[in-house]
């Protein structure tokens, strides 16, 4: 088993002084280069012993022990004296990881806990500061396989109901198919996590939310990209990488293209055997392109539609009554039920509302199919 966490350090910039000391300030800048007091992290990695579960039958702890400490760095001006310096200092972190082992109906449950057991405090400075930072496990075993708790087989369905865990979720990590390798991780991943394809470096999910904080980086000004830079090499890496970015790698980033013309079929249906939390369940659902069939006729994005609000309709719904739209997108829920969302033709604000994709939402049976312009050939 493999810790892994962050620990926190604090960055003091420390400006000369005239009387040969040293001054805490929030901002050094020295030539054409600055520095700023800040938080940082230092990447912690602890390695356990390798255990058989036989031994595990009582659980056994094992300390995770990281000292802390103080560092300097001296700050040299363009003429080489000394303008001020760096003070990077760490609290120390104790915890303990608590492994044991149980059989359950012809499994072996694995019991993993990992425990601060620094000194308690009420101040959060402080408590953030003994803090196992984003902590996260990697486990791996020999001559045996894990189960995935997402899609276990029937005959550990029981044992996977009766498992238990506290702000962490195991998934099955490594080359998908693979068994032997389990990330306890502290956000919510699906097995076999891995980086988008359309990513190309590290930035922050290299999924939509990175377009968005791309576009929020490059939009900064150029004395903010400054402090950014000055916080932490990290940042610096994200922002020179923004200002770098292609057009094609941007496009790559705000989603993967697919033909319009291609001739798109009906919703389609979740694989037999799929739950629906899997990604693999909507890998196929397209909302833009995507179909549904009103009374034998085909409905997709770009039919004319009338509308005939019945069901739970409010009383704002029943004011479309009889008014004409265009659809904009059909969605399925986990539920089954088919939700088609529309743009009523004569809203002053319906290219808005389209462009932002703030769409009235009916159900099939709630529509009359106008016909007009074949549906599904617009240009995405």
């Amino acid at each position: 088993m493999t810790l892994r966490f962050l620990q926190l350090q604090a960055r003091s910039v420390q400006e000369l002084s005239g009387a040969g000391g040293y001054r805490a300030v929030d901002e050094l800048v020295v030539g054409a280069r600055s520095w700023l007091s800040w938080d940082e992290a230092v990447e912690r990695e602890i390695e356990l012993p390798v255990v058989a579960l036989s031994e595990l039958a009582v659980a056994r702890g094992f300390p995770v022990d990281v000292p802390g400490g103080t560092d300097t760095e001296e700050l040299l001006a363009p003429d080489g004296s000394t303008a001020g310096r760096i003070v990077r200092s760490r609290l120390p972190i104790a915890a303990t990881v608590t492994l044991g082992a149980a059989e359950d109906d012809g499994f072996t449950r694995l019991s993993v806990e990992v425990r601060n057991i620094g000194p308690e405090t009420i101040d959060k400075d402080l408590a953030i500061a003994g803090s196992l930072i984003g902590a996260h496990a990697i486990v791996t075993v020999r001559g045996g396989s894990f189960v995935s708790l997402l899609e276990p087989p029937d005959t550990a369905a029981g044992a996977v109901a009766r498992a238990v865990h506290h702000r962490c979720f195991p998934v099955l990590a490594g080359t998908r198919g693979e068994t032997d390798t389990v990330l306890i991780s502290p956000i919510i991943l699906y097995d076999y996590p891995e980086v988008a394809a359309q990513s190309d470096g590290a930035l922050f999910d290299s999924t939509e939310i990175d377009e968005i904080l791309t576009l929020r980086v490059m939009a900064m000004t150029d004395e903010e990209k400054a402090q950014a830079r000055a916080t932490d090499p990290l940042a610096a890496e994200i922002v020179d990488r923004c200002d770098a970015m292609t057009p094609e790698a941007m496009q790559r980033l705000h989603g993967v293209f697919r033909d319009p013309r291609l001739d798109p079929g009906l919703i389609p249906e979740v694989p037999e055997g799929v739950p629906w939390w899997d990604p693999e369940a909507d890998a196929s659902v397209r909302p833009d392109v995507d179909a549904v069939s009103v009374n034998g006729v085909r409905v997709a994005k770009g039919s004319a539609v009338r509308l005939h609000p019945s069901r739970r309709a409010d009383a704002q719904d029943l004011f479309f009554d009889g008014r004409t739209a265009r659809v904009a997108s059909v969605h399925a829920d986990v539920d089954g039920n088919t939700h088609v969302g529309v743009v009523i033709d004569d809203d002053p604000a319906a290219d808005l509302h389209d462009w932002y994709g703030r769409y009235l939402y009916f159900a099939p049976d709630e529509l009359e199919p106008l016909g007009g312009d074949e549906p599904g050939r617009e240009e995405n």
